[in-house]
């Protein structure tokens, strides 16, 4: 428990409270006992402090971004997906106190518990040193997530030059497949893209849009972007 502690940057008071995030419902199950405690109800309660401070964050620090896009944002980052990756990055399914069945059935890499543990982690630090240490046990792990999906999207290349060349009415782009070759699984294609006929870029890949975005890379970087 105090490895996970020095990983999670938090310290608890209350270790009753760590233990029982930790504790999937399966280890009281298998014991039979009523006075284990497991962490589903802890799960609820972490359900609604990450949604709150992830809303927080992303309306102060995303402001060019409308409604419709925040809640798009915010259900990509409190989804079962991003918190297994989350809990991942701590190792917590080392930690998780399974059933003897659950641990042998892979429980311990089962995205469900995993974040569902991650959840309940959040609430017990919640509970034990209120919202600010949530907070930034939270944003441990969303800041660089956001700051890495900005990164894929700057790297769009071609709505980065449809952009640039819709500035300038009249201008047409156009992505024209050149070359096709390799067996069926191993493609690669060879695609142009053309500003009013003229060829601005070229690029290979091996998926079609893969060698457009190539191709318009090539392009943003003749005309100097």
């Amino acid at each position: 428990m105090e490895d996970l502690e020095r990983k999670i940057g938090y310290q608890f008071k209350n270790k009753a409270l760590m233990k029982e995030a930790i504790t999937h419902s399966s280890y009281a199950k298998e014991r039979k006992s009523q006075h284990i405690k497991y962490n589903e109800r802890l799960e609820f309660l972490g359900d609604a402090v990450l949604s709150i401070v992830v809303s927080d964050y992303i309306f102060k620090h995303c402001p060019e971004l409308p409604e419709g896009e925040l809640t798009k944002l915010r259900a990509s980052l409190v989804c079962e997906k991003s918190l297994f990756e989350f809990a991942k990055i701590i190792d917590l399914g080392k930690y998780l106190i399974l059933s003897k069945g659950e641990r042998n059935n892979g429980g311990a890499e089962r995205p469900s518990i995993l974040s569902d543990a991650f959840e309940a982690l959040i609430a017990a630090i919640y509970i034990d040193g209120g919202y600010e240490p949530a907070s930034k046990h939270i944003l441990n792990f969303v800041i660089p997530t956001i700051k890495n999906s900005k990164t894929k999207k700057n790297k769009d290349y071609k709505t980065t030059l449809q952009e640039i060349v819709q500035k300038n009415p009249g201008e047409k782009l156009e992505y024209v497949l050149v070359a096709e070759s390799g067996p069926d699984h191993n493609k690669h294609f060879v695609v142009e893209v053309h500003l009013n006929s003229n060829v601005i870029g070229k690029g290979g890949g091996r998926s079609k849009k893969e060698a457009e975005q190539q191709a318009a890379h090539e392009a943003l970087e003749l005309m100097g972007y």
